[in-house]
C-alpha cells in the first residue's frame, strides 16, 4: 500500500544555549535538545489523521518538518510521494498549512484581499487566482463576508479564512495545527463538522491535524498517533489502541437485584468493578475478559450462582484513558506497548 505521508526514522534536534561555565569548560561540546526521535508514521490518502501529545511533545515540530519549514537532522519523509528534503518545491505545491495565528493576516485588508495576496505568493495566475478565491470563500462559507476587513471578523471567521488560505493551491494534504484552539464550544463543533464533511468528505483531502482536545481527536480522526518527548508511543485506529492497552475486552453486565451475598461469591471466581448501583433495581459491573475467560462463561457463572442478567454490552477504553496511560509511563521510557510504528 502506498501512503500519502510517510516518515522514515525522522529526527530533529535543536541546539541548546550553553551556560557561561559550560562555554569555558567545554567550548567545543555541543548541547542539543531532541524534539523528534526516529519518528515512523504512515498516513493513508483521504483520511483524517490526528496527532496528540502533551505540551512540548513535538507536535508542531513534526508538522513543520513535514511542511518543509524545518530540516530534519536524520531520517526523511515523503509527502504525496515527494521527499521533503530533495523535492521541497514539489512538497510545498502538494500541501496546505493552517496555523491558529490571527496575526498571520493583514487586518486592514478584507478577507478577499488577503487571499489575493497569498494567491500571489503561491504563484497562482491572476485569472486562476480570482476563480480559486471565490471557490474557497464559498467552501468555508465566507462568500458574503469576503469584502469585510479581517479586523471585523470573529475568531471563528478568521479560522475559516485560515483554512481558505490553506486550500488556495488545492492541496492533496491539509495540515492543521490545533485548528479549534481559542474557539468557543459551538464554533469549534461547527468547524469540526466542516473539516469532516467538507474538507475530508466533500473535497476528499487528506487532513493531518494536531490537537490538545482528546474529544475532538476521537470525534474527527480515522487514526491517531500519540507523541511524547519526540517519540511516537502508539499509532493506529482507536480500537487498535484499545487492543494494545491490555489485550482484554471489557463488558458492562447489568444484574437485576442481586441476592444477598451474590457479589461476594462472584468476587472469588472472577475480578470485576462495580460501575453503577440502583437501589432496589439492580447493579452494573464491569468485567475484563480474555481468551481464558470469555463473556459467555462469565454470564454462565453469574446465572449458576443465582444471579439474573438483564443486559450485557461491550465497553471500550476512552482515548483519555489511553492517553493518560501512555504519558504516565514517560519516566520509564515505555509507552503503550513501547515505541511503535504505525499500525
Amino acid at each position: 500500500m502506498s501512503y500519502i505521508v510517510e516518515t522514515f526514522n525522522l529526527t530533529k534536534r535543536y541546539p541548546q544555549i550553553k551556560r557561561y561555565h559550560e562555554i569555558i569548560i567545554h567550548p567545543f561540546q555541543k548541547r542539543e535538545i531532541t524534539a523528534l526521535e526516529k519518528v515512523n508514521i504512515r498516513v493513508k490518502g483521504g483520511e483524517v489523521f490526528g496527532l496528540i501529545g502533551p505540551n512540548g511533545a513535538g507536535k508542531t515540530t513534526l508538522i513543520k518538518t513535514l511542511c518543509t519549514l524545518l530540516l530534519p537532522n536524520e531520517g526523511t519523509a515523503q509527502v504525496n510521494g515527494y521527499d521533503i528534503v530533495k523535492e521541497e518545491k514539489e512538497v510545498k505545491r502538494s500541501i496546505g498549512y493552517v496555523v491558529n495565528d490571527e496575526r498571520s493576516f493583514y487586518w486592514r485588508l478584507t478577507g478577499r484581499q488577503n487571499l489575493g495576496f497569498f494567491a500571489l505568493l503561491n504563484n497562482l495566475a491572476p485569472n486562476r487566482a480570482d476563480r480559486r478565491i471565490e471557490e474557497v470563500l464559498r467552501l468555508v462559507g465566507l462568500e458574503t463576508n469576503g469584502d469585510k476587513r479581517v479586523k471585523d471578523y470573529s475568531t471563528g471567521m478568521k479560522q475559516k479564512l485560515a483554512i481558505a488560505r490553506g486550500m488556495l493551491s488545492d492541496p492533496e494534504v491539509l495540515f492543521l495545527d490545533e485548528p479549534t484552539r481559542s474557539l468557543d464550544p459551538m464554533i469549534a463543533k461547527s468547524l469540526r463538522e466542516f473539516i469532516r464533511k467538507n474538507i475530508a468528505g466533500g473535497q476528499g483531502k487528506t487532513v493531518f491535524l494536531s490537537t490538545h482536545n482528546l474529544g475532538e481527536a476521537e470525534e474527527l480522526c480515522d487514526r491517531l498517533a500519540i507523541i511524547d518527548r519526540g517519540k511516537i508511543k502508539a499509532c493506529g485506529a482507536l480500537d487498535e489502541m484499545r487492543a494494545l492497552f491490555d489485550g482484554k475486552r471489557r463488558y458492562l453486565i447489568e444484574l437485576e437485584r442481586p441476592a444477598h451475598g451474590l457479589m461476594e461469591k462472584l468476587r472469588h471466581v472472577f475480578p470485576f468493578t462495580v460501575r453503577e448501583t440502583s437501589p432496589g433495581e439492580g447493579i452494573t459491573i464491569e468485567v475484563a475478559v480474555d481468551d481464558r475467560w470469555n463473556v459467555s462463561r462469565v454470564i454462565e457463572v453469574i446465572v449458576t450462582h443465582g444471579g439474573k442478567v438483564v443486559g450485557c454490552s461491550p465497553e471500550g477504553r476512552t482515548l483519555e484513558e489511553i492517553f493518560s496511560r501512555v504519558t504516565s509511563d514517560r519516566e520509564s521510557g515505555e509507552g503503550l506497548g513501547g515505541e511503535r510504528d504505525s499500525i
